[in-house]
C-alpha cells in the first residue's frame, strides 16, 4: 500500500480547505490520506460563519482506528479547534501512541483566510506550544507565526519556535501583501537552511496553506528529506494556484480555490 498520512483536520463544505484539501494534496504527493475529523465548519469559499468541534474522545477514536489498521508514515494536523483536541494529540505523542520518530507537519490553524474565527486564539496559542516539541515542521502563516512566537520579526519568531522544541519552521511571506514575490525560508533547529522565491499571483486563495502543508507531509511519508519535500511542494503549489478555480469570476476580491488536480 502507498504510505499513509493521518490528518487531523476539519470539514470545509466548500471543499477549498480543510480535510478535502488534505486528501487531494496528499493524493497528488503520491501518498494516501486518512482523516480524523476534528470539526464541522459552516463556511463558503469566501467566509466562515461558525463551527462545531468534535469531542476529543471522538477524534482520538478515529485516529487510533487508523493507527491500528493502516501503515501510517506521517502525521499532519490542521484545524484542531479546541484546546481539548490539541491536548489529545499531544497526549498521543507523549504516550507513544504515535511514534515520535514519525514525521509530523503542524499547521497551527488559528483563523481562516477570510478572517473567520476557528477557535479562541489566545487559548489555542498556549495549547499549540505544547505540541511544538513533536513537530518535524511547523507551517504557520505570518499571523500565526507572530501569535505563537510573540515576535513581530518573522525570522526571530521562527528561531524562537525552534528553541521551544520544533525541529523546523517554514516562514512564508504570502500574507504580507505589501511585499513583492513570496519568499519562504526553511529554518531547521534555528538555522536558515533554504530560501525559495515564488511568484505572487493576483487574488486571494482559499486553502493554499492546507494544501502546501499536506503536500509536504505526503512527500515526507514517501521518504523525501525535508528540504526536498519543501522544494517539491513549492513547485506543486505554484501550479495549483495558477490554475485555481474562481467561484465568483466577476469579483476581483473574491477568494479562489487551488486546482489541486492540475497536471504540471
Amino acid at each position: 500500500m502507498r504510505p499513509v498520512v493521518l490528518c487531523f483536520s476539519g470539514l470545509d463544505p466548500s471543499g477549498g480547505a480543510g480535510l478535502q484539501a488534505d486528501i487531494e494534496a496528499i493524493g497528488q504527493s503520491g501518498a494516501h490520506a486518512a482523516i480524523a475529523c476534528t470539526a464541522v465548519t459552516i463556511q463558503s469559499s469566501q467566509q466562515v460563519f461558525g463551527f462545531e468541534a468534535c469531542a476529543a474522545s471522538l477524534v482520538k477514536a478515529q485516529a487510533t482506528a487508523v493507527l491500528d489498521d493502516l501503515p501510517v508514515s506521517a502525521i499532519k494536523s490542521g484545524m484542531l479547534g479546541t484546546t481539548d483536541n490539541i491536548a489529545m494529540l499531544t497526549e498521543l505523542f507523549a504516550n507513544q501512541v504515535i511514534d515520535n520518530d514519525m514525521p509530523f507537519v503542524l499547521d497551527p490553524v488559528l483563523v481562516a483566510n477570510s478572517g473567520g474565527s476557528l477557535g479562541d486564539e489566545k487559548t489555542l496559542v498556549s495549547a499549540f506550544r505544547q505540541l511544538l516539541p513533536y513537530a518535524t515542521l511547523v507551517t504557520p502563516n505570518t499571523h500565526e507565526l507572530r501569535a505563537l512566537s510573540g515576535e513581530q520579526d518573522l525570522h526571530v519568531g521562527a528561531q524562537k519556535l525552534c528553541a521551544q522544541g520544533a525541529h523546523a519552521v517554514l516562514v512564508k511571506t504570502s500574507h504580507d501583501f505589501d511585499s513583492g514575490d513570496i519568499e519562504q525560508y526553511l529554518y531547521i533547529q534555528g538555522e536558515m537552511v533554504h530560501k525559495s522565491t515564488l511568484p505572487r499571483l493576483d487574488g486571494e486563495f482559499h486553502g493554499s496553506g492546507c494544501s502546501l502543508a499536506s503536500f509536504i507531509a505526503g512527500r515526507l511519508a514517501m521518504g523525501d528529506v525535508l528540504i526536498d519535500a519543501v522544494q517539491a511542494a513549492d513547485s506543486w503549489i505554484t501550479q495549483t494556484l495558477r490554475a485555481a478555480d474562481a467561484p465568483h469570476p466577476d469579483d476581483a476580491q473574491a477568494q479562489v480555490i487551488p486546482n489541486r488536480f492540475v497536471r504540471f
